[in-house]
């Protein structure tokens, strides 16, 4: 993996190797740490990063759910971030900003008054992705349950939330599957590990609610207002296995899958077990978009 060549560490950028955190840092024990992923991309007018502002709302709203208060603005991190990636000498990358508790007192209470802040980058390849871009992503329902928002609050992008959906990951990749789909402890869909889920039929587009225990996705997001956009919408409501099996298509979304489909789970075929031509046509559209091509969410680039 080729990594950008500075990381923005609390104020300052510092060379790549000496990134480093103390080993007693209460993050690495207790999980005490938000984070965002943000793609940016090469794009025939430059270097544009996608939903800039989103990401810094949310990864602001994120440490607020767990009274974390990042001492910097949010312009400050815009502009922290920006300057990452061009110091990064990369031209299209992964951005990783993460806040996290620090070194204090070891044990279980946070030290909430030291809150460090850092963003990387790093070169971005399909990777995983590649399956639900081209031939359709082979997905297990999980054994291992989404944590409960009543439990934590998994409207936040917490380090604490993905132990839970890495257990998911493993699993399915263990047992010969591209992904994993988790249900919630209603037994409804909920999400895959790392990627909001939607299934069609019947021309309908239906996705899970953000009440169902999902995080709300930037990407989810994009997609709903770009199907809106077109004329069409997107059904919130809670749905079952059963819609999953029945679906003539089903597609995830993620800042790193964008938009992949889904062919087979737990080994049944979806459809005719090729990615579908809505899945398809919105995958073109997402790229359009991320790609400066369609003029009407152009406000969503903040080109470098």
């Amino acid at each position: 993996m080729k990594y950008g060549k500075k990381v923005w560490m609390n104020g300052r950028l510092v060379p790549f190797k000496n990134a480093n955190v103390h080993v007693l840092t209460h993050a690495l024990h207790y999980s005490t740490a938000v984070f965002e992923g943000i793609r940016c991309y090469n794009t025939s007018n430059g270097s544009a990063i996608f939903r800039l502002q989103e990401h810094v709302d949310r990864f602001f709203n994120s440490a607020k759910l767990y009274s974390m208060k990042i001492k910097y603005s949010k312009k400050k991190i815009s502009d922290a971030i920006i300057k990452t990636v061009k110091a990064s000498g990369l031209k299209e990358c992964y951005i990783r900003p993460i806040a996290y508790c620090g070194v204090g007192a070891v044990g279980l209470t946070p030290p909430l008054n030291n809150i460090d802040v850092a963003i990387a980058c790093w070169e971005w390849k399909m990777g995983e992705s590649k399956a639900g871009k081209f031939s359709g992503a082979k997905c297990k329902i999980s054994n291992w349950i989404r944590i409960d928002s009543r439990s934590q609050p998994m409207e936040s992008k917490a380090a604490a939330n993905y132990s839970n959906a890495a257990l998911a990951r493993v699993d399915a990749l263990k047992s010969g599957y591209d992904e994993a789909i988790m249900l919630n402890y209603e037994g409804k869909i909920a999400e895959g590990s790392a990627e909001n889920i939607f299934i069609v039929k019947d021309a309908r587009i239906k996705t899970p609610p953000l009440e169902s225990g999902v995080l709300a996705g930037i990407t989810r997001d994009s997609i709903i207002q770009i199907i809106k956009e077109n004329g069409g919408r997107v059904i919130e409501t809670n749905l079952e296995k059963k819609d999953l099996f029945s679906a003539e298509e089903v597609f995830m979304t993620g800042t790193a899958a964008e938009v992949k489909s889904v062919t087979h789970i737990d080994k049944k075929r979806i459809g005719n077990g090729k990615p579908g031509n809505i899945t398809q046509t919105l995958q073109k559209s997402f790229k359009d978009v991320s790609m400066g091509n369609d003029e009407r969410f152009l406000s969503w680039l903040t080109y470098l």
